[in-house]
C-alpha cells in the first residue's frame, strides 16, 4: 500500500491574476531540462541560497510556497505533455522554484509520486533536496512500487551564510537517513556547487569522501553563474566567485583535478574513483544498476572515472541511431540545416533545448547544438578555467 500522508490542507492556489503577473516561463509548470521533464507547479522557497536558479525567474523574493494548480492537474499536464514518453522520459519534481521536502511542500511531493506510481509508470523520477528527511519520509518513499525513484541530496559544505544560509549538516543528516532506510529508492550525494577557494579545501574534499559512503553514487558539479545571479551577489556585497558569467556551469579544470586526486584509489582497476560521476544521469543510472539514459558513453573522456561495471552496462546499451530516422524526427521538431550523427552525438541546428533533450532521451544518445559545441574534456561546461589546448576538439 502506498503511503502518502497529507499534513494539513494543500497549499493555497494562486489566482489567475497572480499567475498572469509572473514571468511566463515560471508559470509554465512543465519544462524540459537535461535530466528530464521538470514539474514545477509549486513556487516559492524560504531557503535563500544566493546562487539559486530562482533568480532567473524573478521570483527569489517569493518565500512562501504557493501552488499554480492542483497536484492532479499538474500530473495530467506532465503525462500528456508532447515530449513525455511513458517508462522512458526521466522526470524531476520541484527542482526549479522550491525544495520538495519543505514541510508544506512535502505532502505535494508525495502526492505527485503517488499519482504517477498508480499509473504503473516506471520512469526515472528525481527528487532533489537540501532539507530535512525523516525515517517516516523514507517509509513513504519506499512504498512506491513502479517508479525508479532517486533522491539527490544537495550538499556543498559552504559556510558563508550570505551565500548559503542553510547549514550543510542538515543535508548530511538527511543523506545518512535516506541511505540507511533505502529499499526501493536510491540516494545520490549531489555535491554542488563546488567553487574554488570557497568549498574545495582539503577538509571539504575529505568531508565529501566521508559522505559518499552514505550514498549509492556521488555526482559533483560546479556553479551555475548567470548575470541575474551575479547581480544578486553584487547587490548584497557577496564575494564574486568568477570575473565573468557563463551560460553553462563553471567547473575549472584545476578544481576537477583536485577532486579526482582526492577520490582516487591507487591500484583499484575496477572502480578507481569509487561511485563518483561527472553527470547526474550517470550517477542515477549507476545507482539503479542501469545504463546512462543520456547516452554520455559517446563522450568517452567523460567515462574515464566510471566503475568498470558501469562502463560495461553503458557499452552494451549504447547504439548509434539510424541517421535517416534521426533526420525524420529532428525535421518534425523543426531542425534546420544538416542533421549529423557522429560517434559522439547527434548534431543539429535550429532546435532549442527541449527538442534536443527529447531526441537525447528518445535515442539514449547525446544531442548537441552545432552552434554551442561540447568541447573535448570540458564535459559540456563553461570554458572558464580551461585552457585552449584542453578545450580543443579531438
Amino acid at each position: 500500500m502506498t503511503l502518502t500522508p497529507l499534513a494539513g490542507r494543500p497549499l493555497p492556489l494562486l489566482t489567475p491574476q497572480q499567475i498572469a503577473g509572473m514571468q511566463s516561463d515560471l508559470a509554465e509548470v512543465v519544462e524540459y531540462r537535461k535530466s528530464g521533464l521538470s514539474l514545477n507547479h509549486i513556487v516559492g522557497c524560504p531557503l535563500d541560497c544566493g546562487y539559486c536558479v530562482r533568480h532567473l525567474f524573478q521570483n527569489f523574493e517569493m518565500k512562501v510556497p504557493r501552488a499554480l494548480m492542483t497536484d492532479a492537474e499538474a500530473v495530467d499536464a506532465l503525462v500528456n505533455h508532447p515530449y513525455f514518453r511513458a517508462h522512458t522520459t526521466p522526470v524531476q519534481l520541484f527542482n526549479r522554484a522550491t525544495d520538495p521536502m519543505l514541510p508544506v511542500v512535502k505532502p505535494h511531493t508525495f502526492n505527485v509520486l503517488r499519482l504517477l506510481d498508480e499509473q504503473g509508470l516506471t520512469n526515472h523520477v528525481l527528487v532533489i533536496t537540501r532539507w530535512r528527511v525523516t525515517p517516516e519520509d523514507c517509509e513513504v518513499l519506499n512504498s512506491f512500487k513502479h517508479l525508479r525513484l532517486t533522491v539527490l541530496v544537495t550538499h556543498s559544505g559552504i559556510s558563508n551564510t550570505d551565500i548559503e544560509p542553510v547549514d550543510s549538516a542538515i543535508a548530511a543528516k538527511s543523506l545518512r537517513t535516506l541511505f540507511e532506510h533505502a529499499q526501493r529508492y536510491r540516494t545520490v550525494l549531489y555535491w554542488r556547487p563546488i567553487v574554488p577557494g570557497l568549498n574545495d579545501s582539503d577538509a571539504h574534499l575529505a568531508r565529501a569522501r566521508e559522505l559518499s559512503r552514505y550514498a549509492h553514487a556521488t555526482v559533483f558539479t560546479g556553479l551555475f553563474f548567470r548575470e541575474e545571479i551575479a547581480s544578486y551577489y553584487e547587490a548584497h556585497g557577496m564575494p564574486m566567485p568568477y570575473e565573468g558569467t557563463a551560460r553553462r556551469k563553471i567547473m575549472p579544470e584545476e578544481a576537477e583535478d583536485r577532486i579526482l586526486h582526492s577520490f582516487h584509489v591507487p591500484g583499484d582497476m575496477e572502480s578507481p574513483y569509487g561511485a563518483l560521476f561527472r553527470k547526474t544521469s550517470c550517477a542515477v543510472a549507476y545507482a539503479h544498476g542501469e545504463a546512462d539514459y543520456n547516452g554520455h558513453y559517446g563522450i568517452r573522456e567523460l567515462c574515464d572515472i566510471c566503475p568498470s561495471e558501469q562502463l560495461a552496462r553503458c557499452r552494451a546499451a549504447w547504439k548509434e541511431p539510424d541517421p535517416r530516422d534521426v533526420l525524420t524526427q529532428a525535421s518534425k521538431l523543426g531542425a534546420t540545416g544538416v542533421v549529423e550523427v557522429t560517434q559522439r552525438a547527434i548534431i543539429v541546428e535550429g532546435l532549442d533545448t527541449p527538442p534536443r533533450y527529447f531526441l537525447q532521451h528518445l535515442y539514449g544518445y547525446q544531442c548537441h547544438d552545432r552552434a554551442k559545441p561540447h568541447l573535448f574534456r570540458q564535459h559540456g561546461r563553461a570554458p572558464i578555467g580551461w585552457s585552449a589546448e584542453n578545450g580543443s576538439t579531438p
